[in-house]
C-alpha cells in the first residue's frame, strides 16, 4: 500500500463531523496525507488550518459524495496531486427516526438511503479503479449496531446501516484478489454533543469516544490488517 507511511493518502469523506474530523486528527498524527472531503469549507478551515497550511491536508469542498461526478472530480484531483490513493473512509451518514414504518414518508426513506447508502456506493465507485490499477487499498465503511436487529421505529436507518455491512461484504468478495481490503466499523452509540442533548440522562461514560473508533479504523488502514477482509468489527464502549 504505497511506498511508506509518510507519503500515504487516506480521503475521508464527512471530514468535519464528529467521527469524521476524529479520524482526520488521527491520520493525520500517523503522517498520512489526508484528503478532507466535505460539503462545509468553513469547518474544515477551522479545524485544519494548520495541517492544510502545513500541506499535509487538502482540503476537497465542497463535495457531494451523491453525485458520481463530484467524486470522480475530487478523485482526479487527488491523482493530480498525489498520484496515488492508498485509502478511503466513507463517514458520512445520518439518522432519522422516531416514525413506525408504516408512517415513514418515503422522503425520509430516500434520505435515509442517500446519505448512508449511495454515499458509500458513489463514494467507493470513485476510487476503486484506482485502486485496482495499484493492486492496493483499504476501504472502511460505517454501520450501525442497529443494523445487526431491527428496532421499534428506526426501520429506515436501520435498513440503512444493514445495506452498508452488505455491500462491504460484497465489495471486499469482488476486490479483495486486487489487494484491496474492505471492511465496515459497527459503533455503539458515540460520544458526541449531538447524543448528549438528545439523551441528556444518560451515561457519557459508557458511550465510545470518535476516537476510539479512529484508532480501530487506524489499525484497518496499516499494513497489519492485510488479512482482513469483510470483517465488521464492533466498537461499542461499554453499551
Amino acid at each position: 500500500m504505497g511506498n511508506n507511511k509518510r507519503n500515504r493518502t487516506v480521503i475521508i469523506t464527512g471530514a468535519s463531523g464528529n467521527l469524521g474530523a476524529a479520524v482526520a486528527r488521527r491520520c493525520l498524527a500517523a503522517g498520512y496525507q489526508v484528503i478532507l472531503a466535505d460539503r462545509d469549507d468553513n469547518k474544515i478551515s477551522e479545524n485544519f488550518s494548520d495541517s492544510i497550511a502545513a500541506g499535509q491536508a487538502l482540503p476537497v469542498v465542497p463535495v457531494d459524495v451523491t453525485e458520481r461526478s463530484s467524486m470522480e472530480s475530487m478523485v482526479e484531483e487527488v491523482l493530480r496531486k498525489y498520484g496515488w490513493i492508498d485509502a478511503l473512509v466513507n463517514t458520512v451518514g445520518g439518522y432519522r427516526a422516531g416514525n413506525p414504518t408504516h408512517e415513514i414518508t418515503e422522503e425520509t426513506w430516500e434520505f435515509m438511503y442517500n446519505l448512508n447508502v449511495k454515499s458509500v456506493i458513489v463514494s467507493s465507485s470513485a476510487v476503486i479503479p484506482t485502486m485496482i490499477r495499484q493492486n492496493s487499498g483499504k476501504i472502511v465503511n460505517i454501520a450501525s449496531r442497529n443494523a445487526l436487529r431491527g428496532k421499534a421505529n428506526s426501520a429506515s436507518y436501520g435498513a440503512a446501516k444493514s445495506a452498508v455491512i452488505r455491500i462491504s461484504e460484497s465489495m471486499s468478495a469482488e476486490l479483495k484478489h486486487h489487494g484491496i481490503n474492505v471492511n465496515c466499523i459497527i459503533p455503539g452509540t458515540i460520544d458526541t454533543p449531538q447524543n448528549r442533548t438528545q439523551m441528556p440522562d444518560s451515561d457519557f461514560s459508557r458511550w465510545v469516544a470518535p476516537e476510539s473508533i479512529a484508532e480501530v479504523i487506524l489499525f484497518l488502514l496499516s499494513d497489519n490488517s492485510r488479512d482482513i477482509h469483510a470483517a465488521a468489527i464492533p466498537v461499542y464502549g461499554l453499551t
